[in-house]
């Protein structure tokens, strides 16, 4: 099992930044990628964001490319999400997931998976 928790959600306005964590405990978290999903009201699960158990294989949705950066610290057991730029079509719930797929984008191959931490963007 590994447990999940994100932290960092808030209300910004258009143009500002945030940064989300995700803790992680339980199994080693050096044997899973990591991934950043997003629900906005009314819409499906999107993928965002992912990055390897080593730090490489990133991949991000188009959406976000160049406004956002994923990156983790296996000493720390942690997993970020840093959003520049930001945008009132990236407001929705965040999520963090764990994998063993790396470079996966679909969310079927995601076994474990945080309660979700929200981001307003206020135009």
């Amino acid at each position: 099992q590994v447990q999940l928790v994100e932290s960092g959600g808030g209300l910004v306005q258009t143009g500002g930044s945030l940064r989300l964590s995700c803790a992680a405990s339980g199994r080693s978290f050096n044997n899973f990628a990591m991934g950043w999903f997003r629900q906005a009201p009314g819409k499906e699960l999107e993928f965002v964001a992912t990055i390897g158990s080593g730090g490489g294989s990133l991949a991000y949705t188009d959406s976000v490319q160049g406004r956002f950066t994923i990156s983790r610290d296996n000493a720390e057991n942690t997993v970020y999400l840093q959003m520049n730029n930001l945008k009132p079509g990236d407001t929705a719930v965040y999520f963090c997931a764990a994998t063993v797929a790396s470079g996966s984008t679909w969310r079927g191959h995601y076994a474990y998976w945080g309660q979700g931490t929200q981001v307003t963007v206020s135009s």
